[in-house]
């Protein structure tokens, strides 16, 4: 059997130098030329056939094995952040207020070193690979629309395999978890109107503001007494915008937040509770609400099967005692929708060192991860792929 581990480890230095190339020159959602550019060029000079501009900047590359088999599909993300970089590392971003700010520089790098180790075994493969790497993650929007371009056709893929570098566990740890592993996201958008008047009298106006303070306050009940405690659900306020002026009463006050949950029974809880707290509430204070809900992914659910397969290729690249299993964040991920249609597992690796001050949680501007990563992620991905296509 291949040594994946020590295949991935002679790849160190430019798995290193392309995921430092990514980071700075980072694009936003649907803005990825650059970086898919370069990935659509390694895979013809790889012999992948090859499909850009899916999704506006999205790249597809399929390599068929010497005998017919399943289609094993791998995803990863492209995008960046609107988030200024502030890590003075040597390679960072030189583009002003974008940064690669959750790991998606390294993401495309082991993709790129994973199209390399497949295309050198071709003509040992029993079945196909399809690399997917995807642009607009971020914002939510970019799987739903490779989907609707036909990334899950031509071929349509049996399973479905991606991973995210992780800071919330230390370099060198593998989580692998069945079932779900992150949450639907929803966002809603909420206008609660008064009538409007002079501060001085507020006898003669409806005060919005103080019909949204009490919403705030009284959303927190939504989950604390309508959600098992073995349960998990999540509601937050993200914005309240209201007023111009400190003497006059706003006619209205607009409110944003997000809704998070694992179990769609939860879901359908939440979403009545948030609608009749914010309603009610509203009219208790004489004005009324009108509420909005934004569906924007479903929960991540990995295929128990699925799941094993990467777990044992885990433990084989790292060992029983570098693999865990239980990780679950409320965070979401467009990957969902690919895994709606496909049995997939996707699953996290550690990333964070303290030894080296790699801490800084995703999204922040100090984010930075321990290439480390970089060749356990390498590994993991082939070795989960082989067990399917390298019989």
């Amino acid at each position: 059997m291949t040594d994946f581990r020590a295949e991935a480890e002679k790849m160190r230095a430019q798995l290193i130098s392309w995921r430092r190339d990514f980071h700075r020159h980072p694009e936003l959602a649907f803005e990825e030329h650059r970086t898919a550019g370069i990935v659509a060029q390694h895979l013809e000079r790889f012999g992948y056939r090859v499909r850009t501009g899916v999704a506006k900047t999205g790249v597809i590359g399929v390599l068929e094995g010497a005998n017919p088999g399943p289609v094993v599909m791998l995803r990863f993300d492209m995008d960046a952040l609107p988030v200024a970089d502030e890590t003075g590392a040597e390679y960072a971003s030189q583009t002003p207020g974008c940064m690669h700010a959750c790991g998606h520089d390294g993401h495309v790098a082991m993709g790129m070193g994973l199209a390399e180790l497949l295309a050198a075994r071709r003509g040992q493969m029993t079945g196909t690979v399809k690399l997917v790497f995807q642009p607009a993650e971020e914002n939510g929007g970019g799987a739903r629309e490779m989907i609707k371009e036909g990334a899950l056709k031509e071929p349509s893929p049996d399973v479905f395999l991606s991973a995210h570098v992780w800071m919330e566990k230390p370099v060198g740890i593998v989580d692998v978890t069945a079932g779900p592993v992150m949450a639907a996201a929803e966002k809603w958008i909420c206008t609660i109107r008064g009538r409007g008047g002079h501060g001085a009298l507020p006898q003669l106006a409806v005060d919005p503001i103080v019909a949204a303070a009490q919403v705030v306050t009284a959303l927190q009940t939504v989950v604390s007494r309508n959600v098992s405690p073995l349960d998990t659900a999540v509601v937050s306020g993200g914005s309240i915008h209201g007023g111009d002026a400190f003497n006059v009463i706003p006619p209205q006050v607009e409110m944003t937040g997000t809704i998070r949950t694992f179990e769609p029974s939860t879901r359908e809880t939440v979403l009545q509770r948030l609608r009749e707290v914010i309603e009610g509430v509203a009219t208790a204070c004489g004005a009324s609400a009108e509420l909005e809900i934004v569906p924007l992914t479903p929960p991540v659910i990995n295929d128990a099967q699925v799941a094993e397969v990467v777990r044992q290729a885990a433990e084989t690249v790292r060992g029983t005692e570098c693999v865990t299993s239980g990780e679950r964040t409320m965070g979401s991920e467009d990957a969902a929708f690919f895994m709606q249609e496909v049995p997939g597992c996707y699953f996290f690796l550690g990333a964070a060192n303290p030894e080296k001050g790699l801490t800084a949680a995703h999204h922040n501007p100090r984010f930075d991860f321990d290439e480390e990563v970089l060749v356990t992620g390498l590994a993991t991905l082939v070795q989960a792929a082989a067990f399917y296509l390298l019989k």
